[in-house]
């Protein structure tokens, strides 16, 4: 149902599970394990909506656990840890029952459930339940992490059917025109985003909304043959009535059927699902290894010492006697896995545990294809860190610390360098959270020096609460900043963590200047908007600050870590999809049901926001109108004259108002438009009534939710008939809408002096507010809006012959809602924090370092290495994209440099010393001693500070005179930065192209 609180707090979800989503609530999960990986897959079922989560555990929670199990508080050490967990769990989603049980896992216990899942199993326990779920019809999951490796395998059974094996939404197109033949011809309209249609050869293919060839409306699924980007074959059409116009014609996706072995078949015949062919021969290793690691701790009754070198070489000689597959065992892989699986890191237990979720979320739903059978995932590149070869097993032996399981890998001394950490994380949303959570789990900034800073200017809205973990029902609209550095200090109250609610942008470079970056280790970003991603990027660039930037998409994630000197800069950010359309087309012409929600998104704000804020703004100053364009003035002020006239007095004005503006939107525009180019329609009650509801509320007038009262309203309501306006112009292209209108200066003076004598008497008079009106902004998350927009957007649809849509899909494409998933979320997140372990290791080899993508609707991780930095050459020496030239621009009287001063130390001779060896400064002091050390000979033509020009050689000599003059301080303005500012400036040189701005290093003028 439209606006429920289950869909509102799930609304990203079902862009992701879709149809499939339906099952979660009935569905009965087995969570069997406690610690890291069975609390990450436990969480994201909870926050997922999964009906009953069942968890299991005999252990006790001890000190250790708390590096990597988020769900423990400090009391909790001793207690039983599922029963510890179900508390905590059950916080978070009042709609799932969280159970705890600490006994057998009998056949009898295991029947009713759904799915099981096996965390920190023994191999024996594995293969029983395994058989037992197999032989019952019930999907079973192993997920395994161990210091840096992780293990997952499914079985779901014999005849697993997966009803829709894709993601996203199935492929459809508009329309143009149906052929009558053997076989009948398609054509498909074309749109601002794409030349064409996506149908691929042999989809299968339905229709909805053909008029006149109906029978095609009627008819199953058909497959296609693609003629070209425009045109698809179907069937025969020789028979059908002649095609008039409209339709739709959408892909049907065809269930899949998997069949899976048993756990004990699939241990000696492994089907190992890998991004790339050559991860293959490691996977098996890796496969191996974990046997091997089961049966050295039934051997030992315990795993192996990290670093215990005679340890390490017992596992491998059990590998050795296991290895049954093709090639040869990776020996190096499997002492590496050994010598530090005793270890618990957070991240990797929110990658393992996360990929487990989803196929949990995969059996429930039967949405997307699940893992086919196994899957091995490994960072063991952090153990090719400098130095981590030197370390001992004294260095890694447990210290009775939370951090117990982080040292076993990286050492004692490693975890006292996280503490001193100064990170800063934009973003507290989705990936914020999870990142926050691990930073919690792993000590970052929790020593005397350490800083962690979290900034976010948004509040805690209900839709955050599937997959924003930090956050409870009791935080929805609280700042989320605040709210999460909170849950961090629960988590682990040694972290040093500030909360802000600043937007990190060009508006607060007064509270994050350069400075601000060049004391920071490191900068997370959890931004989801590229432009933010890229503006971040630029910071951490220009201040050579290390930056991990993250980002998820449905069930897509990637991380990305740019490593000052080490790696390439992420790049720029791609074209905003912001749903822009030409003007033309939204008015006069839409063609697809993205045309008519973007023009419902025009009118809102064109009906609710707009005019109420100018009507305010002419209240309170009408004097504002003297600083528009006369042409923009008239606008505003029939606007104001407008909304003055149409002011209610009631609920039933508001409803005869809905009315009104349906029958010109509906009805006279397309009636005008239809005899301009040489419908009868029914009015839509849903369009009146939150049509009126918002009209009322930005009138400050009672509203009323009654529909039969709405209706009595509406018999009453008379409307003059329609008359078209002979000669009117209609825009058919965006340059014709771009034409400027003459202004009507009588007009303009006439409603002045009417809309300033009407002010005048709601001032005085007894009736007078400010503000008058209240503008009402569009929220996605209101479901009033969403009604007025799937109304209004359907109305339209159907005026031009188009299909609609349902409210969920409107909201999510009026509203451009990314799809979201907490499972993706903390897999990203894991990822990423396995590239900070190597940011805090101070790492500067390349090969250490991964940029990581997944598909968690398949099932594939890929990690693959970095770029190195492009170099170009430039006035005689090469250059990196990290370079720069750096000047103090403080001249000999303590102010900041002129123009010219930086001109005559850009064209002194070039200095020997290669760019990125020496910081190239200029002090002021004594410019006839070391200029020659620090310049390079350049003839400046131009210089840049952003868009504005500071010097141009092709201007005429007074000109040029008076920018020379100019003060750097001047082009800064009053901005209130920070004594020690920065300019930022380009330049071009004397034979050179001003358009190749990128192949020169940036010049940073430090100013007094």
């Amino acid at each position: 149902m439209a606006g429920s609180d289950g869909e509102s707090r799930y609304s990203r979800q079902l862009y992701v599970l879709g149809g499939g989503a339906r099952r979660l609530p009935g569905a009965a999960v087995l969570v069997s394990g406690l610690r890291g990986t069975g609390a990450q897959v436990a969480a994201a079922l909870v926050l997922s909506g999964t009906g009953r989560v069942v968890l299991h555990d005999r252990g006790a929670a001890c000190t250790a656990d708390r590096a990597h199990q988020f769900l423990l508080g400090e009391s909790n050490v001793g207690q039983n840890r599922a029963e510890a967990s179900q508390r905590a769990l059950a916080e978070l989603n009042p709609c799932v029952v969280v159970e705890a049980h600490t006994g057998e896992l009998s056949e009898a216990f295991l029947a009713p459930f759904q799915v099981v899942v096996l965390t920190e199993s023994p191999l024996e326990e594995q293969l029983r339940i395994g058989n037992f779920c197999h032989a019952q019809g019930i999907c079973f999951i192993v997920a395994d992490a161990k210091g840096l490796a992780g293990q997952l395998f499914c079985d779901f059974g014999e005849h697993f059917v997966v009803d829709d094996p894709a993601e996203g939404d199935p492929v459809c197109a508009t329309v143009q025109h149906i052929s009558q033949g053997n076989p009948g011809v398609v054509t498909c309209l074309g749109t601002e985003h794409s030349r064409g249609h996506l149908f691929c050869e042999g989809d299968l293919v339905m229709f909805s909304g053909v008029e006149g060839m109906t029978e095609l409306n009627s008819q199953g699924p058909v497959p296609v043959h693609v003629l070209d980007a425009f045109r698809l074959e179907i069937g025969d059409t020789s028979s059908f009535s002649p095609y008039r116009c409209g339709g739709l014609v959408s892909q049907v996706r065809q269930t899949e059927e998997c069949s899976y072995k048993p756990l004990c078949q699939a241990l000696e015949e492994p089907k190992i699902q890998v991004a790339n062919p050559e991860e293959l021969p490691r996977s098996r290793s890796l496969h191996t290894a974990f046997q091997a690691l089961h049966a050295f701790r039934r051997e030992q009754g315990r795993l192996p010492r990290p670093r215990a070198l005679a340890d390490t070489e017992r596992v491998l000689e059990l590998a050795q006697s296991l290895w049954t597959q093709e090639g040869a065992l990776d020996e190096d892989i499997v002492r590496a896995f050994a010598s530090v699986s005793a270890g618990d890191l957070s991240p990797v237990a929110a990658v393992v545990g996360g990929l487990a979720a989803q196929e949990v979320l995969k059996a429930i739903t039967r949405k997307f294809q699940p893992l086919d059978q196994w899957l091995y995932f490994d960072a063991l590149e952090c153990l090719a860190l400098a130095g981590t070869g030197q370390l001992t097993e004294v260095d890694c032996a447990p210290r009775g610390s939370r951090y117990d399981g982080q040292i076993a890998v990286f050492g004692a001394n490693f975890q006292e360098q996280l503490g001193r950490q100064k990170y800063l994380v934009v973003g507290a949303g989705a990936i914020g959270c999870e990142l926050l959570k691990n930073f919690a789990m792993m000590g970052l900034a929790a020593g005397p020096d350490g800083e962690l800073i979290v900034t976010d200017m948004d509040t805690v809205a209900l839709s955050n609460l599937h997959r924003q973990f930090l956050y409870r029902s009791a935080d929805v609209s609280k700042p989320k900043s605040m709210v999460a550095a909170k849950a961090v200090q629960r988590m682990n109250r040694d972290v040093r963590v500030t909360a802000q609610q600043n937007q990190v942008g060009p508006a607060t470079e007064p509270l994050y200047p350069d400075s601000f970056f060049q004391h920071l280790d490191g900068v997370a970003s959890a931004l989801d908007t590229l432009e933010a991603r890229a503006y971040l990027e630029s910071c951490c660039l220009r201040c050579r600050t290390p930056l991990l930037d993250s980002g998820t998409e449905g069930p897509r994630g990637n991380v990305l870590p740019m490593v000052p000197l080490l790696t390439k800069p992420l790049g720029p950010a791609g074209p905003p999809r912001d749903g822009t359309f030409p003007l033309c087309t939204l008015r006069y012409f839409p063609r697809t049901i993205q045309h008519t929600l973007q023009w419902a998104r025009d009118e809102f704000e064109g009906l609710f926001q707009l005019p109420a804020e100018h009507v305010n703004r002419f209240m309170e100053d009408p004097a504002f109108l003297k600083q528009l364009p006369m042409g923009k003035a008239l606008e505003v002020l029939e606007q104001v004259w407008d909304s003055l006239r149409e002011r209610p007095r009631d609920w039933q004005d508001c409803v005869c108002w809905a009315r009104r503006h349906w029958e010109s939107c509906y009805h006279d525009a397309i009636a005008q438009l239809l005899h301009t180019f040489p419908p009868e329609h029914d009015t839509h009650l849903d369009y009146i009534l939150a049509t009126a509801h918002l009209f009322a509320q930005v009138h400050r007038v009672p509203p009323c939710r009654d529909r039969k009262a709405a209706q009595d309203i509406l018999h009453s309501v008379v409307l003059p008939p329609f008359v078209p306006q002979k000669g009117l112009q209609i825009s058919l292209t965006e340059e014709q809408e771009e034409v400027q209108v003459p202004t009507d200066h009588r007009r303009l003076a006439e409603l002045t002096q009417d809309v300033m004598q009407w002010r005048q008497e709601l001032v005085v008079g007894e009736e007078a507010q400010v503000p008058l009106m209240e503008p009402i902004h569009f929220e996605k998350d209101d479901d009033i809006h969403i009604d007025f927009i799937t109304a209004a957007s359907n109305l339209r649809a159907k005026n031009y012959g188009i299909p609609p849509t349902d409210w969920l899909t409107s909201k999510r494409i009026a509203g451009r809602i990314v799809p979201a998933i907490i499972t993706t979320t903390a897999a990203v997140a894991g990822l990423a924090c396995l590239e900070l372990y190597k940011l805090v290791w101070g790492c500067q080899d390349l090969s250490c370092y991964r940029n990581s993508n997944i598909s968690l609707s398949n099932c594939l991780l890929l990690r693959i290495l970095p770029q190195p930095p492009p170099t170009y050459r430039y006035g005689g020496q090469e250059w990196s994209c990290w370079d720069r030239l750096e000047m103090e621009a403080v001249s000999t009287d303590g102010q900041a440099m002129t123009v010219q001063e930086v001109l005559d130390w850009m064209q002194v001779s070039p200095a020997t010393a290669a760019p990125s060896q020496v910081t190239l400064r200029l002090t002021g002091t004594d410019p006839d001693t070391d200029l020659l050390q620090r310049t390079h000979g350049w003839t400046v033509t131009m210089l840049l500070h952003g868009d504005t020009v500071l010097y141009d050689r092709e201007q005429d000599q007074e000109t040029r005179a008076q920018q020379q003059a100019q003060r750097l301080s001047e082009n800064l303005g009053d901005t209130g930065m920070p004594r020690q500012r920065v300019l930022e400036l380009l330049y071009v040189c004397e034979g050179e192209d001003a358009e190749a701005e990128d192949s020169r290093p940036p010049l940073l003028c430090f100013l007094p």
